[in-house]
Protein backbone atom coordinates (compact mmCIF):
# COMPACT_ATOMS: atom_id res chain seq x y z
CA UNK A 1 0.00 0.00 0.00
CA UNK A 2 3.03 2.58 0.83
CA UNK A 3 4.15 1.61 -2.57
CA UNK A 4 1.18 2.65 -4.05
CA UNK A 5 0.63 5.86 -2.18
CA UNK A 6 4.27 7.04 -3.42
CA UNK A 7 3.30 5.98 -6.63
CA UNK A 8 0.49 8.24 -6.79
CA UNK A 9 2.28 11.39 -4.68
CA UNK A 10 5.23 11.22 -7.92
CA UNK A 11 2.25 11.00 -10.02
CA UNK A 12 0.96 14.23 -8.78
CA UNK A 13 4.06 15.76 -8.54
CA UNK A 14 5.06 15.40 -11.97
CA UNK A 15 1.69 16.55 -12.92
CA UNK A 16 2.00 19.21 -11.10
CA UNK A 17 5.67 20.20 -12.61
CA UNK A 18 4.43 19.52 -16.22
CA UNK A 19 1.64 22.11 -15.34
CA UNK A 20 4.05 24.67 -13.62
CA UNK A 21 6.51 24.18 -17.15
CA UNK A 22 3.67 23.71 -19.49
CA UNK A 23 2.54 27.25 -18.23
CA UNK A 24 5.63 29.43 -17.91
CA UNK A 25 6.19 28.72 -21.80
CA UNK A 26 3.67 30.92 -23.31
CA UNK A 27 3.64 31.17 -26.98
CA UNK A 28 6.93 29.69 -26.70
CA UNK A 29 7.09 26.34 -28.93
CA UNK A 30 7.34 23.68 -25.46
CA UNK A 31 10.41 21.98 -27.75
CA UNK A 32 12.22 25.26 -27.73
CA UNK A 33 11.31 26.25 -24.46
CA UNK A 34 12.31 22.77 -22.19
CA UNK A 35 16.14 23.95 -22.55
CA UNK A 36 15.27 27.15 -20.31
CA UNK A 37 12.85 24.96 -17.84
CA UNK A 38 15.83 22.42 -17.56
CA UNK A 39 18.43 25.29 -17.07
CA UNK A 40 16.35 26.83 -14.44
CA UNK A 41 15.82 23.30 -12.83
CA UNK A 42 19.75 22.52 -12.93
CA UNK A 43 20.66 25.95 -11.35
CA UNK A 44 18.58 25.80 -8.43
CA UNK A 45 19.52 21.99 -7.89
CA UNK A 46 23.57 23.05 -7.94
CA UNK A 47 22.85 26.34 -5.51
CA UNK A 48 21.18 23.89 -3.13
CA UNK A 49 23.22 21.45 -3.41
CA UNK A 50 26.41 23.42 -2.74
CA UNK A 51 24.76 25.23 -0.07
CA UNK A 52 23.54 22.12 1.73
CA UNK A 53 27.19 20.33 1.49
CA UNK A 54 28.67 23.11 3.04
CA UNK A 55 26.06 24.51 5.45
CA UNK A 56 26.62 20.25 6.77
CA UNK A 57 30.13 20.97 7.17
CA UNK A 58 29.82 23.83 9.08
CA UNK A 59 26.83 22.47 11.47
CA UNK A 60 29.31 19.31 11.96
CA UNK A 61 31.56 21.56 13.42
CA UNK A 62 29.58 23.24 15.61
CA UNK A 63 28.11 26.14 13.63
CA UNK A 64 24.89 25.38 14.46
CA UNK A 65 22.95 28.57 13.19
CA UNK A 66 25.06 28.62 9.66
CA UNK A 67 23.66 29.50 6.56
CA UNK A 68 26.11 29.42 3.24
CA UNK A 69 22.64 31.79 1.83
CA UNK A 70 23.79 34.30 3.80
CA UNK A 71 26.93 34.63 3.93
CA UNK A 72 29.12 38.17 2.24
CA UNK A 73 30.86 36.94 -0.60
CA UNK A 74 34.12 38.13 0.43
CA UNK A 75 34.31 35.50 3.50
CA UNK A 76 32.88 33.24 1.19
CA UNK A 77 35.36 33.35 -1.46
CA UNK A 78 37.96 32.12 1.10
CA UNK A 79 36.75 28.32 0.39
CA UNK A 80 36.53 28.70 -3.75
CA UNK A 81 39.52 27.24 -4.21
CA UNK A 82 38.77 24.08 -1.85
CA UNK A 83 35.10 23.71 -2.78
CA UNK A 84 36.02 23.63 -6.78
CA UNK A 85 38.26 20.63 -5.73
CA UNK A 86 35.75 18.83 -3.52
CA UNK A 87 32.05 19.84 -5.77
CA UNK A 88 33.79 20.86 -9.40
CA UNK A 89 32.36 24.25 -8.73
CA UNK A 90 31.92 27.11 -6.86
CA UNK A 91 28.96 29.48 -6.40
CA UNK A 92 29.22 32.91 -4.40
CA UNK A 93 26.03 33.16 -2.03
CA UNK A 94 24.98 36.47 -4.01
CA UNK A 95 24.22 34.90 -7.04
CA UNK A 96 22.69 31.12 -5.51
CA UNK A 97 18.93 30.89 -7.33
CA UNK A 98 17.53 31.22 -3.95
CA UNK A 99 19.13 35.45 -4.01
CA UNK A 100 19.00 36.32 -7.49
CA UNK A 101 15.17 35.18 -6.96
CA UNK A 102 14.47 37.10 -4.49
CA UNK A 103 15.63 40.11 -6.42
CA UNK A 104 14.55 38.89 -9.76
CA UNK A 105 11.38 41.49 -9.92
CA UNK A 106 13.45 44.53 -8.57
CA UNK A 107 16.21 43.48 -10.72
CA UNK A 108 15.86 45.51 -14.46
CA UNK A 109 18.85 43.85 -15.70
CA UNK A 110 17.88 40.16 -14.67
CA UNK A 111 18.82 38.86 -17.98
CA UNK A 112 23.09 40.26 -17.61
CA UNK A 113 22.90 38.98 -14.32
CA UNK A 114 21.66 35.48 -15.11
CA UNK A 115 24.31 35.78 -17.92
CA UNK A 116 26.64 36.90 -15.64
CA UNK A 117 25.96 34.24 -12.91
CA UNK A 118 26.03 31.28 -15.66
CA UNK A 119 29.31 32.54 -16.60
CA UNK A 120 30.60 32.64 -13.68
CA UNK A 121 29.93 29.15 -12.63
CA UNK A 122 31.32 27.59 -15.91
CA UNK A 123 34.44 29.95 -14.88
CA UNK A 124 34.81 27.99 -11.38
CA UNK A 125 35.36 25.00 -12.85
CA UNK A 126 38.30 26.51 -15.38
CA UNK A 127 41.79 24.78 -14.87
CA UNK A 128 40.18 22.17 -12.43
CA UNK A 129 39.21 18.45 -13.24
CA UNK A 130 35.82 19.15 -13.58
CA UNK A 131 36.59 21.31 -16.09
CA UNK A 132 35.07 19.46 -18.99
CA UNK A 133 32.04 18.64 -17.01
CA UNK A 134 30.88 21.88 -17.01
CA UNK A 135 32.19 24.24 -20.32
CA UNK A 136 29.07 25.42 -21.66
CA UNK A 137 27.04 24.07 -20.01
CA UNK A 138 24.85 27.17 -20.05
CA UNK A 139 25.18 27.52 -23.63
CA UNK A 140 21.42 27.10 -24.69
CA UNK A 141 20.41 29.39 -22.30
CA UNK A 142 19.91 32.62 -24.23
CA UNK A 143 18.60 35.01 -22.20
CA UNK A 144 18.63 37.35 -24.56
CA UNK A 145 16.48 35.20 -26.71
CA UNK A 146 13.28 36.98 -28.75
CA UNK A 147 11.58 33.69 -27.79
CA UNK A 148 11.13 34.85 -24.47
CA UNK A 149 10.12 38.57 -25.31
CA UNK A 150 10.25 41.27 -28.00
CA UNK A 151 11.73 43.87 -25.31
CA UNK A 152 14.26 43.34 -22.26
CA UNK A 153 11.37 44.05 -19.90
CA UNK A 154 9.03 41.50 -21.41
CA UNK A 155 12.34 39.10 -21.60
CA UNK A 156 13.19 39.79 -17.61
CA UNK A 157 9.40 40.00 -16.53
CA UNK A 158 9.76 36.03 -18.29
CA UNK A 159 12.83 35.09 -16.78
CA UNK A 160 11.86 36.17 -12.96
CA UNK A 161 8.46 34.04 -13.60
CA UNK A 162 10.63 31.09 -14.98
CA UNK A 163 12.45 31.38 -11.85
CA UNK A 164 9.68 31.66 -9.39
CA UNK A 165 8.19 28.44 -11.16
CA UNK A 166 10.75 26.38 -10.59
CA UNK A 167 11.33 27.32 -7.35
CA UNK A 168 7.03 26.36 -6.99
CA UNK A 169 8.48 23.10 -8.06
CA UNK A 170 7.72 20.85 -4.98
CA UNK A 171 11.28 19.05 -5.24
CA UNK A 172 11.94 18.69 -1.36
CA UNK A 173 15.23 18.84 0.07
CA UNK A 174 18.44 18.26 -1.51
CA UNK A 175 19.93 16.53 1.72
CA UNK A 176 17.21 13.80 1.45
CA UNK A 177 18.58 11.73 -1.56
CA UNK A 178 16.01 8.61 -0.58
CA UNK A 179 13.89 10.13 -2.98
CA UNK A 180 15.63 11.25 -6.47
CA UNK A 181 13.46 14.13 -6.91
CA UNK A 182 15.37 16.36 -8.90
CA UNK A 183 16.34 13.56 -11.02
CA UNK A 184 13.07 12.37 -11.41
CA UNK A 185 11.15 15.38 -12.11
CA UNK A 186 14.16 15.88 -15.29
CA UNK A 187 13.21 12.44 -16.78
CA UNK A 188 9.77 13.04 -16.31
CA UNK A 189 9.97 16.49 -18.13
CA UNK A 190 11.65 14.80 -20.68
CA UNK A 191 9.04 12.10 -21.34
CA UNK A 192 6.67 14.71 -21.92
CA UNK A 193 8.76 17.40 -24.20
CA UNK A 194 9.93 14.13 -26.26
CA UNK A 195 6.60 12.48 -26.55
CA UNK A 196 5.15 16.46 -27.60
CA UNK A 197 7.53 17.03 -29.71
CA UNK A 198 7.12 14.10 -31.86
CA UNK A 199 9.78 13.29 -34.65
CA UNK A 200 12.18 15.43 -32.91
CA UNK A 201 11.85 14.52 -29.72
CA UNK A 202 11.92 10.98 -30.38
CA UNK A 203 15.89 11.14 -31.90
CA UNK A 204 17.26 11.69 -28.58
CA UNK A 205 14.88 10.07 -26.00
CA UNK A 206 14.42 6.54 -25.29
CA UNK A 207 11.42 5.98 -23.58
CA UNK A 208 11.97 4.57 -19.61
CA UNK A 209 10.33 1.11 -20.55
CA UNK A 210 12.80 0.53 -22.97
CA UNK A 211 15.59 1.66 -21.27
CA UNK A 212 14.62 -0.27 -18.36
CA UNK A 213 14.54 -3.16 -20.39
CA UNK A 214 18.02 -3.20 -22.24
CA UNK A 215 19.81 -2.51 -19.10
CA UNK A 216 18.29 -5.51 -17.77
CA UNK A 217 18.90 -7.50 -20.19
CA UNK A 218 22.37 -6.16 -19.89
CA UNK A 219 23.07 -6.48 -16.29
CA UNK A 220 21.61 -10.14 -15.54
CA UNK A 221 23.50 -11.61 -12.60
CA UNK A 222 25.79 -8.81 -12.26
CA UNK A 223 25.40 -6.86 -9.01
CA UNK A 224 28.07 -4.42 -9.86
CA UNK A 225 29.73 -3.19 -12.92
CA UNK A 226 33.13 -1.03 -13.73
CA UNK A 227 31.11 1.11 -16.53
CA UNK A 228 28.52 2.26 -18.61
CA UNK A 229 28.55 3.05 -21.96
CA UNK A 230 26.71 4.88 -24.70
CA UNK A 231 27.91 5.38 -27.80
CA UNK A 232 24.90 7.53 -28.82
CA UNK A 233 23.66 8.79 -25.33
CA UNK A 234 20.99 11.42 -26.36
CA UNK A 235 20.17 12.83 -23.10
CA UNK A 236 21.60 10.49 -21.20
CA UNK A 237 18.56 8.37 -19.48
CA UNK A 238 19.54 5.30 -20.71
CA UNK A 239 23.01 5.78 -19.26
CA UNK A 240 21.38 6.56 -15.78
CA UNK A 241 19.36 3.26 -15.70
CA UNK A 242 21.73 0.74 -14.37
CA UNK A 243 21.77 3.10 -10.86
CA UNK A 244 18.08 2.53 -11.00
CA UNK A 245 18.12 -0.73 -11.24
CA UNK A 246 21.20 -1.77 -9.50
CA UNK A 247 21.84 1.21 -6.65
CA UNK A 248 23.85 3.70 -6.76
CA UNK A 249 27.17 2.09 -5.84
CA UNK A 250 27.06 -0.55 -8.35
CA UNK A 251 28.97 1.51 -11.27
CA UNK A 252 31.79 1.90 -9.91
CA UNK A 253 34.01 3.81 -12.18
CA UNK A 254 31.21 5.79 -13.71
CA UNK A 255 29.16 6.51 -16.75
CA UNK A 256 30.90 7.47 -20.37
CA UNK A 257 28.66 8.46 -23.88
CA UNK A 258 29.19 10.20 -26.81
CA UNK A 259 26.82 12.47 -28.12
CA UNK A 260 26.87 14.58 -31.60
CA UNK A 261 24.39 17.37 -31.01
CA UNK A 262 25.74 19.52 -28.59
CA UNK A 263 21.97 21.00 -27.20
CA UNK A 264 21.43 17.35 -26.09
CA UNK A 265 25.34 16.40 -24.75
CA UNK A 266 24.70 19.93 -22.61
CA UNK A 267 21.42 17.77 -21.42
CA UNK A 268 23.17 15.06 -20.90
CA UNK A 269 25.29 16.25 -18.57
CA UNK A 270 22.94 18.61 -16.91
CA UNK A 271 21.33 15.27 -16.49
CA UNK A 272 23.96 13.52 -14.59
CA UNK A 273 24.62 16.12 -12.25
CA UNK A 274 20.39 16.30 -11.12
CA UNK A 275 21.01 12.34 -10.82
CA UNK A 276 23.68 13.33 -8.23
CA UNK A 277 26.53 12.29 -10.03
CA UNK A 278 29.90 13.45 -9.33
CA UNK A 279 32.05 15.01 -12.15
CA UNK A 280 34.57 12.61 -11.53
CA UNK A 281 32.34 9.81 -12.14
CA UNK A 282 30.92 10.86 -15.42
CA UNK A 283 32.75 11.21 -19.21
CA UNK A 284 30.41 12.42 -21.68
CA UNK A 285 31.82 13.67 -25.44
CA UNK A 286 30.24 15.49 -28.09
CA UNK A 287 31.97 14.46 -31.12
CA UNK A 288 30.65 11.83 -34.23
CA UNK A 289 31.21 8.62 -32.60
CA UNK A 290 31.72 7.06 -35.56
CA UNK A 291 34.17 8.78 -37.29
CA UNK A 292 36.03 10.29 -34.04
CA UNK A 293 35.65 8.41 -30.80
CA UNK A 294 36.44 9.94 -28.04
CA UNK A 295 37.30 6.54 -25.85
CA UNK A 296 39.87 4.97 -27.11
CA UNK A 297 42.25 5.23 -24.35
CA UNK A 298 39.70 3.98 -21.58
CA UNK A 299 39.42 0.38 -20.30
CA UNK A 300 36.59 -1.70 -22.31
CA UNK A 301 33.01 -1.34 -20.79
CA UNK A 302 30.97 -3.68 -19.07
CA UNK A 303 27.72 -2.59 -19.74
CA UNK A 304 26.81 -1.04 -23.17
CA UNK A 305 23.09 -0.09 -23.98
CA UNK A 306 22.36 2.43 -26.47
CA UNK A 307 19.48 3.47 -29.00
CA UNK A 308 21.70 4.44 -31.97
CA UNK A 309 19.60 7.17 -34.91
CA UNK A 310 17.75 4.62 -37.54
CA UNK A 311 19.86 4.42 -40.67
CA UNK A 312 21.62 7.68 -40.73
CA UNK A 313 24.21 8.23 -43.39
CA UNK A 314 27.57 8.15 -42.53
CA UNK A 315 31.29 8.52 -44.65
CA UNK A 316 31.47 4.41 -44.81
CA UNK A 317 33.99 3.67 -47.66
CA UNK A 318 34.21 7.71 -48.55
CA UNK A 319 36.66 7.31 -46.06
CA UNK A 320 39.70 5.33 -47.08
CA UNK A 321 40.89 5.46 -43.06
CA UNK A 322 37.76 3.94 -41.93
CA UNK A 323 38.16 0.43 -43.51
CA UNK A 324 41.40 -0.08 -41.33
CA UNK A 325 40.02 1.62 -38.21
CA UNK A 326 40.62 -1.18 -35.73
CA UNK A 327 36.56 -1.67 -34.75
CA UNK A 328 35.35 -2.19 -38.32
CA UNK A 329 38.17 -3.72 -40.37
CA UNK A 330 37.27 -7.17 -38.45
CA UNK A 331 34.58 -7.64 -40.57
CA UNK A 332 36.22 -6.84 -43.73
CA UNK A 333 33.52 -4.96 -44.73
CA UNK A 334 32.32 -0.57 -43.87
CA UNK A 335 28.35 -0.97 -43.24
CA UNK A 336 26.53 1.13 -46.52
CA UNK A 337 27.52 5.09 -46.47
CA UNK A 338 23.05 5.36 -46.66
CA UNK A 339 23.11 2.96 -43.63
CA UNK A 340 25.22 3.24 -40.22
CA UNK A 341 23.63 1.05 -38.04
CA UNK A 342 26.34 -1.76 -38.26
CA UNK A 343 28.61 0.59 -37.94
CA UNK A 344 26.99 1.57 -33.88
CA UNK A 345 27.21 -2.08 -33.75
CA UNK A 346 30.64 -3.30 -34.62
CA UNK A 347 32.21 0.28 -32.69
CA UNK A 348 30.30 -1.44 -29.24
CA UNK A 349 31.48 -4.79 -30.00
CA UNK A 350 34.97 -3.24 -30.23
CA UNK A 351 34.35 -1.33 -27.36
CA UNK A 352 33.06 -3.84 -25.10
CA UNK A 353 34.99 -5.88 -22.22
CA UNK A 354 35.59 -9.55 -22.33
CA UNK A 355 32.97 -10.38 -19.81
CA UNK A 356 30.50 -7.28 -20.62
CA UNK A 357 27.06 -7.15 -22.25
CA UNK A 358 26.17 -4.91 -25.20
CA UNK A 359 22.24 -4.77 -25.47
CA UNK A 360 21.51 -2.08 -28.62
CA UNK A 361 17.89 -1.45 -29.72
CA UNK A 362 18.17 -1.80 -34.11
CA UNK A 363 16.24 -0.53 -36.89
CA UNK A 364 14.62 -4.15 -38.20
CA UNK A 365 16.27 -4.23 -42.47
CA UNK A 366 20.08 -4.74 -40.35
CA UNK A 367 18.52 -8.00 -39.79
CA UNK A 368 17.69 -9.60 -42.97
CA UNK A 369 19.12 -7.37 -45.75
CA UNK A 370 21.80 -8.54 -47.69
CA UNK A 371 25.14 -7.00 -49.36
CA UNK A 372 27.80 -5.43 -46.70
CA UNK A 373 24.86 -5.56 -44.11
CA UNK A 374 24.68 -9.75 -44.62
CA UNK A 375 28.17 -10.00 -44.80
CA UNK A 376 28.59 -8.08 -40.93
CA UNK A 377 25.92 -10.18 -40.01
CA UNK A 378 28.06 -12.50 -40.95
CA UNK A 379 31.55 -11.82 -39.30
CA UNK A 380 29.60 -11.50 -35.71
CA UNK A 381 27.97 -14.94 -36.19
CA UNK A 382 30.77 -16.87 -37.46
CA UNK A 383 32.56 -15.18 -34.08
CA UNK A 384 29.84 -16.34 -31.84
CA UNK A 385 29.36 -12.71 -30.84
CA UNK A 386 25.71 -12.72 -31.41
CA UNK A 387 23.85 -13.75 -27.82
CA UNK A 388 19.88 -13.09 -28.62
CA UNK A 389 17.54 -10.45 -30.73
CA UNK A 390 14.53 -10.13 -29.47
CA UNK A 391 11.82 -8.15 -31.91
CA UNK A 392 9.95 -5.61 -29.88
CA UNK A 393 6.27 -4.54 -30.44
CA UNK A 394 5.47 -1.46 -32.97
CA UNK A 395 5.36 2.03 -31.90
CA UNK A 396 7.13 2.05 -28.34
CA UNK A 397 9.03 5.15 -29.28
CA UNK A 398 8.25 8.63 -30.01
CA UNK A 399 8.51 10.13 -33.59
CA UNK A 400 8.54 6.44 -35.64
CA UNK A 401 5.70 3.63 -35.35
CA UNK A 402 8.22 1.00 -36.65
CA UNK A 403 8.38 -2.05 -34.56
CA UNK A 404 12.82 -2.31 -33.59
CA UNK A 405 14.53 -5.00 -32.41
CA UNK A 406 17.01 -5.37 -29.96
CA UNK A 407 20.39 -7.23 -30.74
CA UNK A 408 22.17 -8.53 -27.75
CA UNK A 409 25.87 -9.06 -27.65
CA UNK A 410 28.84 -10.87 -25.79
CA UNK A 411 32.15 -11.72 -26.38
CA UNK A 412 32.24 -14.94 -23.85
CA UNK A 413 29.32 -17.18 -24.38
CA UNK A 414 29.06 -20.35 -23.26
CA UNK A 415 27.30 -21.81 -26.21
CA UNK A 416 27.71 -21.52 -29.89
CA UNK A 417 23.44 -20.64 -30.37
CA UNK A 418 20.87 -17.84 -30.56
CA UNK A 419 17.88 -17.10 -28.85
CA UNK A 420 15.43 -15.50 -30.64
CA UNK A 421 12.44 -14.06 -28.48
CA UNK A 422 9.36 -12.93 -30.46
CA UNK A 423 8.26 -9.83 -27.77
CA UNK A 424 6.03 -8.25 -30.21
CA UNK A 425 2.71 -8.88 -28.48
CA UNK A 426 4.55 -7.84 -25.05
CA UNK A 427 2.73 -4.59 -24.49
CA UNK A 428 -0.45 -2.57 -23.81
CA UNK A 429 -1.64 0.69 -25.35
CA UNK A 430 -1.70 3.64 -24.04
CA UNK A 431 -2.96 6.75 -25.46
CA UNK A 432 -0.93 6.46 -28.77
CA UNK A 433 1.83 4.53 -28.23
CA UNK A 434 2.61 1.02 -26.86
CA UNK A 435 4.39 0.41 -23.28
CA UNK A 436 6.56 -2.01 -21.98
CA UNK A 437 4.11 -3.28 -18.59
CA UNK A 438 6.90 -4.52 -15.88
CA UNK A 439 5.45 -8.21 -16.81
CA UNK A 440 6.46 -7.88 -20.24
CA UNK A 441 9.42 -7.23 -19.32
CA UNK A 442 10.15 -9.22 -17.24
CA UNK A 443 8.98 -12.58 -19.09
CA UNK A 444 11.40 -11.04 -21.98
CA UNK A 445 14.89 -10.95 -19.07
CA UNK A 446 13.42 -14.63 -17.98
CA UNK A 447 13.08 -15.88 -21.41
CA UNK A 448 16.53 -14.20 -22.50
CA UNK A 449 18.21 -14.99 -18.35
CA UNK A 450 17.32 -19.02 -18.60
CA UNK A 451 17.37 -19.46 -22.57
CA UNK A 452 14.19 -20.60 -22.90
CA UNK A 453 12.32 -22.39 -25.57
CA UNK A 454 8.74 -21.36 -25.62
CA UNK A 455 6.42 -22.09 -28.45
CA UNK A 456 5.40 -19.33 -30.49
CA UNK A 457 7.52 -17.36 -28.74
CA UNK A 458 11.37 -17.92 -28.22
CA UNK A 459 13.63 -20.09 -30.09
CA UNK A 460 17.02 -21.05 -29.53
CA UNK A 461 18.92 -21.68 -32.98
CA UNK A 462 22.08 -23.19 -33.70
CA UNK A 463 24.98 -21.98 -35.77
CA UNK A 464 24.04 -24.38 -38.65
CA UNK A 465 20.72 -23.01 -38.59
CA UNK A 466 21.58 -19.04 -38.82
CA UNK A 467 24.39 -20.44 -41.62
CA UNK A 468 21.57 -22.20 -43.73
CA UNK A 469 19.26 -19.11 -43.33
CA UNK A 470 21.92 -17.25 -44.82
CA UNK A 471 22.78 -15.18 -41.32
CA UNK A 472 19.43 -13.87 -41.78
CA UNK A 473 18.42 -12.90 -37.61
CA UNK A 474 15.12 -11.38 -38.18
CA UNK A 475 13.10 -13.32 -35.50
CA UNK A 476 10.00 -14.13 -37.77
CA UNK A 477 12.77 -16.77 -39.80
CA UNK A 478 13.08 -18.68 -36.33
CA UNK A 479 9.64 -18.24 -34.26
CA UNK A 480 6.80 -19.15 -35.72
CA UNK A 481 3.74 -16.91 -34.96
CA UNK A 482 0.66 -18.74 -33.63
CA UNK A 483 -1.94 -18.95 -36.08
CA UNK A 484 -5.18 -17.70 -33.89
CA UNK A 485 -7.72 -17.74 -36.87
CA UNK A 486 -10.50 -19.93 -35.97
CA UNK A 487 -10.31 -23.83 -36.56
CA UNK A 488 -13.37 -24.88 -38.64
CA UNK A 489 -15.02 -28.39 -39.37
CA UNK A 490 -15.88 -28.39 -42.67
CA UNK A 491 -18.47 -31.18 -42.85
CA UNK A 492 -20.49 -29.45 -40.08
CA UNK A 493 -20.08 -26.10 -42.13
CA UNK A 494 -22.02 -27.87 -45.08
CA UNK A 495 -24.20 -29.32 -43.33
CA UNK A 496 -24.89 -25.79 -41.94
CA UNK A 497 -25.13 -24.77 -45.34
CA UNK A 498 -27.86 -27.26 -46.67
CA UNK A 499 -29.85 -26.13 -43.96
CA UNK A 500 -29.44 -22.18 -44.61
CA UNK A 501 -30.52 -22.89 -48.65
CA UNK A 502 -33.53 -25.19 -47.46
CA UNK A 503 -34.59 -22.37 -45.36
CA UNK A 504 -34.22 -20.03 -48.47
CA UNK A 505 -36.40 -21.94 -50.31
CA UNK A 506 -39.00 -22.35 -48.24
CA UNK A 507 -39.27 -18.17 -46.82
CA UNK A 508 -39.09 -17.70 -50.86
CA UNK A 509 -42.16 -20.07 -51.67
CA UNK A 510 -43.74 -18.28 -48.56
CA UNK A 511 -42.98 -15.02 -50.30
CA UNK A 512 -44.23 -15.60 -53.95
CA UNK A 513 -47.61 -17.19 -52.11
CA UNK A 514 -48.06 -13.32 -50.39
CA UNK A 515 -47.49 -11.94 -53.81
CA UNK A 516 -50.40 -14.41 -55.45
CA UNK A 517 -52.57 -13.39 -52.86
CA UNK A 518 -52.18 -9.58 -53.12
CA UNK A 519 -52.54 -9.95 -56.89
CA UNK A 520 -55.76 -11.95 -56.64
CA UNK A 521 -57.26 -9.34 -54.10
CA UNK A 522 -56.48 -6.27 -56.37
Amino acid sequence: MNDMKKEQEREELHRAIWAIADNLRGAVDGWDFKNYVLGTMFYRYISENLTAYINKGEIEAGNTDFDYAKLSDEEAEEARADLVQEKGFFILPSELFCNVRARAMLDDNLNETLDRVFNNIEESAKGGASENSFAGLFDDFDVNSNKLGSTVAKRNERLAKLLDGVAAMNLGSVKDHDIDAFGDAYEYLMTMYASNAGKSGGEFFTPADVSELLTRLGTVGKKTLNKVYDPACGSGSLLLKAVKILGKDAVTTGFYGQEINITTYNLCRINMFLHDIGFDKFDVACEDTLTNPQHWDDEPFELIVSNPPYSIKWAGDENPLLINDPRFSPAGVLAPKSKADLAFIMHSLSWLAPNGTAAIVCFPGVMYRGGAEQKIRQYLVDNNYVDCIIQLPSNLFFGTSIATCIMVMKKNKNDNKTLFIDASNECIKVTNNNKLTPENIERIVNTFANRKEIKHFSHLASYDEIVEKDYNLSVSTYVETEDTREKIDILKLNAEIEKIVAREDELRAAIRNIIREIEVRE
